[in-house]
């Protein structure tokens, strides 16, 4: 049986090392990137830990031959090990810290997820009713979720713009990782509204009329909710009992 020497698969098997190769760049300057920011006033265990990780770069940077995927595997087993904890890093020192308080905010209100905030489930089968008081008011609940969360992200884009040029660094950076982490994904959402803010005056002024509308439309089905409150107040009052009674 002989080896495919094909130029098909010589490509293919060239294009997996290259993959590869750009994979452990990447991780090789996220490793440099925490080395930095360890380095400076993060205690003697941080100094440690970046001292450590230094060596390990600079072994597998200098290796060759049959030593050389040896140390790059155990270079960028150190590299992940220590991003899998980098929200247990010093104060000052997190790659995210910045955003930490918009993250925590966003995991009850992830914007990639699909469905509605509010009951999902039982949406739906209310939805497959003939029942049309009940489909109205479904309705009413799709609309009040659907803007709030458009607006609510639009607010916490805008709590990140001061933490934007560092949190797209450490974001670029990230890329290596493979992990499926709940920050990445959800802070480029962050960031690309924040991004539409930057963008020429035709399509700013796009999307301040589109979330100015979805506003406008918001206040009116919250009005909807007033008057059915203030109806509902004024049937309880002429309900109960008056003094002579």
């Amino acid at each position: 049986m002989t080896s495919d020497t094909s130029p098909t698969a010589q490509n293919s098997s060239s294009s997996g090392a290259t993959v590869v190769s750009l994979r452990s760049e990447k991780l090789i300057d996220l490793g440099n990137r925490l080395i930095r920011e360890l380095s400076i006033d993060s205690g003697i265990l941080g100094r440690w830990m970046a001292h450590h990780l230094a060596e390990l770069i600079t072994e597998a940077e200098t290796a060759s031959g049959d030593d050389r995927p040896a140390k790059l595997d155990k270079c960028h087993e150190a590299i992940l090990n220590l991003w899998k904890h980098r929200y247990e890093m010093p104060d000052g020192k997190r790659p995210f810290e910045s955003m930490e308080p918009i993250l925590r905010a966003l995991e009850s209100l992830d914007p990639e997820n699909t469905f509605h905030r509010y009951y999902g489930t039982a949406r739906h089968a209310v939805d497959a009713s003939e029942d049309e008081e009940a489909r109205g008011w479904i309705e009413l609940a799709d609309g009040l979720d659907s803007t709030a969360r458009i607006l609510v992200r639009y607010c916490l884009s805008q709590a990140a713009l001061s933490a934007k040029d560092k949190t797209k660094e450490w974001l670029a950076l990230a890329e290596a990782v493979d992990a499926d982490a709940f920050d990445g994904p959800v802070i480029r959402v962050i960031m690309a509204e924040g991004d539409l803010l930057d963008e020429p005056n035709k399509k700013l002024r796009q999307l301040i009329e589109d979330r100015l509308g979805r506003l406008e439309a918001f206040k009116a089905e919250a009005s909807e909710l007033e008057q059915h409150f203030r109806l509902q107040l004024k049937k309880l009052d002429a309900s109960e009992p008056t003094e002579k009674d």
